[in-house]
């Protein structure tokens, strides 16, 4: 089945709304170590993806891909969820979550530095504004003052955010490869994340059918879910329209937090939101508003029915 650009668009934004999810998820899943987490959730959503396999079974065809490709997905996955679930028991939920979400920023960014690609101001401009939020949130607007207790957790949700802009740039070199595929990704990242827990953290269980019930969410939502919708919108949608709508994440997120009683609202905190997510809205400007130019020349430039014809099949 073909989908139009519109449809995949709408479908990957589904993900954006999942991952609005995660922090206030995973806050409500109770004191379930990091790692443990990650291998209960990934597992949730891989064997999710299995099921499918019932009604298509040529879907089990896409976890056959080469090591690179593996590398980079399981990487990806196992990478940021590690360190942000990490963060999100080491820091204050919602001071992690916003300081995470520098990823949209981070993705421009590091896409501005891929070949044919350059810097320009407005990248320099958006990472000083958002900058200036995330110092806002860890500091609480007491100065350069900060509680030390949390550093650790600061930083995963820092690496978190490197982590994820790394594995979606880098993503574009595999577009070839069927949305199936993260099937497998999620199954390994679940092993490895059940190896690593073995190893080096005690076993806690979801305290009551609440907990049981956020995890289970986690798995079949933003740790599941989400992962096939975006790779269907950022492959057959519009991405700069994709792009501008994961900037409402971390509005979405810390108005959930704070819905749900897992964060206190403050000024403080209303002002470091809204500077990060302005900081990722101008340094993406030039690729939001790039499409409409180009439009707005081709449409100054129609001379004929044929430039007509060949507008349209662009």
């Amino acid at each position: 089945m073909t989908l139009s650009p519109r449809t995949a668009t709408g479908i990957g934004f589904l993900a954006v709304l999942l991952w609005a999810s995660l922090a206030v998820l995973t806050a409500a899943s109770g004191d379930v170590p990091p790692f443990q987490l990650l291998a209960m959730t990934f597992g949730i959503g891989g064997l999710a993806g299995v099921a499918l396999w019932l009604v298509r079974p040529a879907a089990a065809k896409a976890i056959r891909q080469p090591w690179p490709v593996y590398l980079l997905g399981v990487g990806g996955l196992f990478g940021y969820h590690a360190a942000y679930f990490v963060a999100l028991r080491h820091a204050p939920v919602v001071e992690a979550g916003l300081i995470n979400y520098l990823w949209p920023l981070l993705i421009v960014v590091f896409s501005a530095l891929l070949p044919g690609e350059r810097l320009k101001w407005q990248h320099i401009a958006g990472c000083i504004l958002a900058f200036a939020g995330a110092v806002l949130v860890v500091t609480k607007g007491q100065g350069f003052a900060f509680d030390t207790a949390y550093l650790p957790g600061y930083l995963a949700a820092l690496f978190a955010a490197i982590a994820w802009g790394v594995y979606s740039v880098a993503s574009r070199r595999t577009a070839h490869v069927s949305s199936d595929a993260i099937t497998g990704f999620c199954l390994v990242t679940a092993l490895l994340a059940a190896l690593v827990h073995v190893a080096i953290e005690p076993t806690i269980w979801p305290a009551g059918p609440w907990q049981w019930l956020a995890v289970v969410a986690l798995g079949l939502g933003p740790v599941g879910l989400a992962f096939y919708v975006w790779d269907i919108g950022v492959k057959h949608g519009d991405i700069q329209v994709l792009g501008a709508v994961s900037y409402s994440a971390p509005l979405l997120s810390t108005g959930l937090l704070v819905l749900t009683g897992y964060a206190a609202y403050s000024n403080t905190l209303l002002i470091a939101c809204l500077l990060i997510t302005a900081g990722a809205l101008l340094a993406a400007s030039d690729l939001l508003f790039r499409r409409r130019r180009t439009e707005e020349v081709l449409l100054s430039e129609w001379n004929s029915p044929e430039d007509d014809a060949a507008y349209r099949d662009l």
